[in-house]
């Protein structure tokens, strides 16, 4: 049996803390505010006949692992757990408007837990935040200690309930982020034995310093008889994990940094120490996993603080597709003559500034010092010549990586991350220790220095290797691999903050060969992301349009390369592409001439109508499942509907791209009957219809692009 010992609505979440009458564990539920057990609703809570969840999950070494065949698949429910004795949930006062449920779980050696839920009326996903503090007269060490848990799952389910439960996951790769793989969990094996016995588990994750390189992450679950969805990610930029167990009939989530057997992590707590698990984003809605990881993603907002300059989403203009590396001060003059009237707002020089070779065969990284041959007059009057033009002035660095080609940085030892006490090297990249503080200041020199001096508006921040399973802690012989990576991170992040303090108005780019830092944490810092390094791919509105599960829209900087021998009509698919985001010109100076520079001014106007949309808005997803990102077939479309209460609110986007056999005609269910056409973007030969709720595009051909404005 269960007791409520609290609920807690904030719109339209219900936070539920049950705790089971045998055990004494506390468990959590989360259900939409109006599915939440009362008699005439048509969902209702049920699930009482399984285990419950702990709000933590941890692992201390020296305790018993769990039984059932766990090691080496999952370390959940150990004895660690079964010492947990948990308080009652208390909701906390708050002056901002949020609700915090503070619930505190004691070891009864002396150490104990706190679990903070947050939810906020302006945001429809929750945080939670998850902490250990040592209270005990000996250090604890932690193999694994969770950043969330749900359990229970589905709640409005009992027994079995075979083929109900569909599992939801994001692929990422190299060019290819996001793309989402839903699953039965029964395909996944996530049955209960006969016996009950059995510990079933899915373990995936990251490990490195690229947090979506396999795997985004986040998880999703649908309750297909109930139409309800979990949806949860992790934040942090290292390693990572999140697990999908089921031992009985109920299913639980959890998730955090990669743990002692995952990524080598572990961590200890000395006496009067606290340890933070980074925190992790979650919601619940009534709908679909589109839905419910718009929700998550959405979490960012309450963290955003961009210059004045980013509030109407401006039009940037990255020189990299156009010299691929090899940037001078006569190449950005030129293209600055060629764009400067497009009503581009942000000229970014990308790499190579500090070197002579395109961007593949360099690696003078380190000292940052401005190519006298590329840019014999220094970078100021470049700049100045930016800002004489109207536009901001951008500037492209890697400044966590000592190359190759600058034997000063690649060798001082002392510096570097190591592991085996040798620096760590992939190719021609090692890192520096952000957690040193001689490290921290040279790059507040050679960076935050650079940046001031020269007058740069923007900067884009790019990190095109992983450290991989981890590095060494200087002076702590016992601290594990997984943690030195954790904390080379959150030194990084913190070198981040120090920038945006010392720079307040500077504009910063994410960028991670294109997606692989792509969450939270790095959201929050960052006005901007690279959505990928698809630069000139026709997979790019399929990145595009993943990206938006992924993070917001207003902070996603698609790529739409213009070249010379491309025919006008390509920049429609180019141009649409880029109002699935922010929209990112590159490529030939002088293609931005004739007809073409015609159209890019009516795309250019479209997207500044669009803008509010793709700021406040949701996504749906229309057309036939692809199956080839690098040939793909069929069509694409997606709908985004305004906000409520935002200056987008009763306004509709529609974005469409045809790929290789294309239809002629598709229809787009709209949802609003009442909706007009207000604008078009398209070449001519298709036409364009609204009646009864539903979009008609007619006269398609392959690799078409169509936006239209409702």
């Amino acid at each position: 049996m269960r007791t409520i010992l609290l609920r807690a609505t904030v719109d339209e979440t219900t936070a539920i803390y049950r705790r089971d009458d045998r055990t004494g564990i506390v468990e959590l539920l989360l259900v939409p505010s109006n599915v939440t057990g009362d008699e005439n609703e048509s969902a209702t809570v049920l699930r009482d006949d399984c285990e419950a969840e702990p709000l933590v999950q941890a692992k201390v070494i020296g305790d018993d692992y769990p039984f059932g065949f766990s090691q080496g698949r999952t370390i959940r429910n150990s004895q660690t757990v079964t010492r947990m004795r948990f308080g009652d949930p208390r909701v906390m006062p708050s002056s901002d408007g949020s609700v915090t449920v503070h619930t505190r779980i004691d070891d009864p050696r002396g150490w104990h837990y706190e679990h903070d839920l947050i939810m906020t009326a302006a945001r429809r996903a929750v945080e939670i935040h998850t902490s250990v503090i040592n209270d005990s007269a000996k250090a604890v060490t932690f193999e694994m200690l969770s950043s969330f848990t749900l359990g229970s799952l589905s709640p409005f389910s009992s027994g079995l309930a075979p083929e109900t439960l569909t599992l939801h996951r994001m692929r990422s790769t190299w060019s290819a982020e996001g793309r989402l793989l839903s699953q039965p969990v029964e395909e996944l094996e996530l049955e209960p034995s006969w016996q009950r016995y059995s510990a079933n588990s899915v373990r995936f994750g990251s490990v490195g310093s690229f947090p979506v390189r396999e795997w985004v992450p986040f998880v999703g679950l649908t309750d297909r008889v109930s139409g309800v969805t979990w949806a949860a990610a992790t934040t942090h930029a290292s390693s990572w994990q999140i697990e999908v167990y089921r031992r009985d009939e109920g299913l639980s989530l959890s998730g955090g940094i990669a743990d002692r057997e995952f990524g080598q992590w572990t961590h200890t707590v000395r006496t009067g120490e606290r340890f933070d698990a980074p925190k992790a984003v979650l919601a619940v809605v009534r709908g679909g996993v589109d839905d419910a990881a718009q929700a998550v993603a959405g979490n960012v907002r309450r963290y955003l603080r961009v210059p004045d300059s980013e509030r109407h989403l401006p039009i940037i203009f990255n020189e990299f597709c156009s010299t691929w590396g090899m940037p001078t001060e006569k190449s950005v003059l030129e293209q600055l003559d060629a764009v400067k009237e497009l009503g581009v707002e942000y000229f970014v020089i990308d790499a190579g500034w500090f070197d002579d070779s395109a961007f593949e065969a360099s690696s003078r990284f380190g000292k940052w010092n401005v190519s006298a041959k590329a840019f014999p007059h220094g970078m100021k009057p470049v700049v100045d010549a930016i800002h004489d033009a109207g536009l901001k002035a951008g500037i492209w660095f890697e400044f966590e990586i000592a190359g190759r080609q600058e034997p000063d940085c690649f060798n001082r030892t002392e510096w570097l991350l190591k592991r085996d006490g040798l620096p760590i090297t992939s190719g021609n990249r090692r890192w520096w220790d952000m957690r040193n503080p001689d490290v921290r200041d040279y790059l507040a020199h050679k960076v935050i220095d650079m940046l001031r001096d020269n007058g740069f508006d923007y900067m884009k921040v790019d990190y095109n290797e992983t450290i991989g399973v981890g590095c060494e802690t200087p002076g702590d012989s016992s601290a594990s691999l997984g943690d030195g990576l954790y904390g080379q991170i959150q030194a990084s992040q913190d070198f981040f903050r120090r920038i945006r303090h010392e720079l307040p108005d500077l504009m910063i780019e994410i960028c991670a060969s294109g997606g692989h830092r792509l969450v939270q944490s790095f959201m929050e810092i960052g006005a901007m992301a690279s959505f990928s390094d698809a630069h000139e791919c026709d997979e790019i509105p399929v990145i595009a349009a993943n990206m938006h599960r992924m993070i917001l829209p207003r902070q996603s900087q698609i790529w739409a390369v213009i070249r010379d021998e491309d025919p006008a009509e390509k920049l429609y698919y180019q141009i649409c592409s880029g109002l699935l985001g922010r929209l990112c010109f590159s490529g030939d100076a002088n293609a931005f001439s004739g007809e073409k520079n015609a159209v890019i001014r009516d795309g250019v106007a479209f997207y500044r109508a669009a803008a509010p949309i793709i700021d406040h808005g949701v996504s749906t997803w229309h057309g036939p499942s692809l199956g080839s990102y690098r040939h793909p077939s069929g069509w694409q479309a997606i709908v985004r509907h305004g906000d409520r209460g935002a200056e987008s609110e009763g306004r509709t986007l529609v974005v469409v791209h045809s790929f290789h056999d294309s239809p002629d005609v598709i229809t787009i269910p709209v949802g609003d009957a009442t909706s007009t056409i207000d604008r078009e973007f398209h070449r001519d030969g298709i036409e364009v219809t609204f009646a009864d709720a539903t979009l008609n595009v007619k006269g398609l051909r392959d690799f078409d692009g169509v936006a239209v404005l409702l």
